[in-house]
């Protein structure tokens, strides 16, 4: 494990605040390593001095906050709290949950600051001024081995102290003290919790770091020596159809246990497929997690699937029914049944959750886990702890609160969308509105390096001619693999060809804009439609033109493949009604802040007609500029829940065009 230590850098955090600065850094610095902290995981602190309103200087401890992360933690995530009230704390013989996170609270010295961590008790007890606390893989995996105590003290002797598991917060606090109670501390480099994590500390920054790069590095030395590396080697999976098309229904199968949309992934990695194609492969994912915090964010196992793995997912919500009941207690309320992560035989594994950061973040547990569990099986096999104790951290009523959210959830979370043309202009708009709104895009165009422009997790920008069926069929099997399906699709791509009469028309002229204007969104729909129809709530927005109800001269070309267009999507409401897909269309008109309407050609086109450029862009009924942002807000209302009973509309976004009216 790299010691990521650099004085340089330490110098500067140290000249902000001697302690808390370097609190701040050394706290970055381990969740900079996703084999030491993921999400939110681990705690750290430093024991300090602060000044209360009365000018009394108090000891204090800068503890992690609820809600903070590691990775990029700052000063703020460290709220300070009085140490001789923790200490007190610690001396009490019992205290729930619930009333040790109100005393924490009490004991803030800001009330608005976060809520400090729930080893806060337990860091205070530790008599050194820097703590760090984190899950270490290595760590972690050996103790859930059938041996795992034994390793551990074969690889450190007496310079850690191995303590057996137990529940986070003040139980475990108590546990410390009474285990420590006759130690030497200065004897002591570390503490490690069976199946939970790693303590090290020091009275300096550096060296308590330093000390944890060191332990977990030797457990990363003891299993690579354990590994039978060449007995993990696999080739990587390529989804083909017929898989996109199961995840496709398993997705929708998820949704339905889970009341809601959901997302779905495919991870089908050499790491991944690898595990998955492990006789036991099965077995192993079902017997418990890394730590039994993951059970918040991944469930306490995984389903198993096979061939068709809808069937796994429904015997997976009868044993965690069954789980539910053998351990629950008239308190408890079951949560969703729907698996976070299943194995998926052969090929892979499946995430799944309800939104675009959660599945982000069940991934990377779970492919820690994956990982662990096979170093685990070579020190003689997986040993989670018993599913009674991971119970009662899934349902943990402090851990359950970090799930819980007042917020209301984004109208599109969950949903998965498919963009055409986008690059700029309206397509873009759409791709932005419906992230904002908390959907996954994928989002479709030719233009070189258009890619660059989303930097959104929640965008998959695919370089696709629209025009190719076979690069149509690859994209949406991307998002597929990716997200786990299609619920929307905005045909929006194309282009407005050179100005022609009729008795001047060009072949190529007439052809191309067929081609884009029409055949293209002909091959997305048809490419799509097997996907929506396993989609939540599914919904097509064609993008057409004001030039359908009202032509111009000169623009045969585009208008006949516009109306062309706006006749293919009646057809396909008619077609698709009783799938419960609808599809709607939006005529913009005069929408200038595209690709094709540059400075120069605003100026041109307003000069003609005798207009400053302001009147030429404003030229309609209701003198309004009508934007990309107001097309891509007309998709989104076509495609949610207020126009759920509405299909083969047709509307206007032009801010009123005398021709059409």
């Amino acid at each position: 494990m790299k010691n990521r230590w650099i004085e340089s850098e330490a110098a500067v955090c140290e000249n902000k605040d001697v302690d808390l600065g370097l609190r701040v850094y050394t706290s970055q610095l381990l969740g900079a390593d996703a084999d030491l902290v993921l999400h939110g995981g681990g705690n750290t602190s430093v024991k300090g001095e602060l000044q209360n309103v009365f000018g009394e200087t108090e000891s204090v401890l800068f503890v992690k906050g609820s809600g903070w992360d590691l990775r990029t933690i700052e000063g703020a995530g460290f709220p300070a709290v009085k140490m001789d009230y923790l200490l007190r704390l610690g001396e009490l013989d019992s205290l729930s949950d619930s009333e040790m996170m109100r005393h924490l609270r009490l004991a803030l010295l800001d009330p608005t600051a976060p809520t400090p961590s729930v080893e806060a008790i337990l860091h205070a007890l530790i008599p050194h001024k820097y703590v760090d606390h984190s899950h270490a893989d290595a760590v972690v995996a050996i103790s859930n081995s059938p041996d795992g105590e034994s390793m551990l003290q074969e690889i450190y002797g007496d310079e850690v102290l191995i303590l057996p598991y137990t529940m986070p917060g003040f139980i475990l606090a108590k546990q410390v003290a009474e285990a420590t109670a006759s130690v030497e501390w200065s004897s002591l480099r570390g503490i490690i919790l069976l199946h939970h994590g790693i303590f090290t500390f020091d009275e300096d920054a550096e060296t308590s770091y330093g000390t944890m790069i060191e332990l977990v590095s030797k457990a990363e030395d003891y299993l690579q020596q354990k590994m039978d590396v060449a007995g993990l080697a696999a080739a990587a999976y390529t989804a083909d159809a017929e898989d996109c098309l199961q995840l496709s229904r398993l997705r929708r199968s998820a949704a339905d246990v889970v009341g809601g949309p959901v997302l779905l992934r495919l991870e089908t990695s050499a790491e991944a497929a690898g595990f998955a194609s492990l006789e036991n492969c099965h077995d192993l994912a079902t017997r418990g997690p890394l730590t039994p915090d993951h059970t918040i964010h991944a469930k306490a196992f995984a389903a198993s699937f096979a061939d068709d793995p809808v069937p796994g997912l429904k015997q997976f919500q009868a044993d965690y029914r069954e789980y539910f009941e053998k351990h629950s207690d008239e308190s408890h309320q079951c949560l969703d049944s729907m698996p976070r992560y299943g194995v998926w035989r052969d090929k892979g594994i499946v995430y799944l959750a309800p939104n675009q950061k959660r599945l982000g973040i069940v991934q990377d547990i779970s492919q820690h886990t994956i990982k662990s569990i096979q170093q685990a099986e070579c020190l003689g096999g997986w040993q989670a702890l018993p599913s009674q104790d991971l119970f009662d951290v899934e349902y943990w009523e402090l851990e359950q609160a970090k799930l819980k959210s007042s917020v209301k959830a984004p109208e599109f979370e969950g949903k998965i969308v498919v963009v055409s043309g986008a690059a700029s202009g309206i397509g873009r708009a759409c791709v932005e509105e419906f992230v904002e709104k908390g959907a996954v895009v994928l989002a479709l165009d030719i233009a070189e390096g258009f890619e660059a422009r989303f930097e959104s997790a929640a965008v998959l920008p695919v370089h696709c001619d629209v025009t190719d069926s076979v690069a149509i069929d690859s994209a949406l099997r991307q998002m597929v693999v990716e997200f786990g399906g299609i619920d929307i699709v905005v045909s929006n791509a194309g282009s407005f060809p050179e100005s022609q009469m009729l008795e001047e028309m060009s072949d190529s002229n007439w052809e191309s804009s067929q081609r884009l204007n029409l055949d293209s969104h002909m091959k997305l729909l048809r490419s799509a439609v097997p996907f929506l129809k396993n989609g939540i709530d599914p919904a097509v927005v064609i993008v057409a033109s004001k030039n359908v109800p009202a032509p111009g001269p000169g623009a045969g070309a585009y208008s006949v493949a516009k109306a062309g267009l706006t006749q293919m999507a009646r057809v396909a409401a008619l077609e698709l009604g009783s799938t419960g897909i609808r599809v709607n269309v939006l005529h913009p008109n005069a929408v200038y802040d595209t690709a094709i309407w540059t400075d120069e050609v605003l100026a041109s086109r307003a000069k003609h007609y005798g207009l400053s450029v302001e009147e030429y862009k404003t030229s309609n009924v209701l003198r309004r500029e009508v934007t990309s942002v107001d097309v891509a807000k007309a998709a989104l209302l076509f495609a949610g829940q207020s126009l759920a009973k509405t299909t083969g509309a047709q509307l206007a976004i032009d801010g009123g065009n005398e021709r059409v009216i």
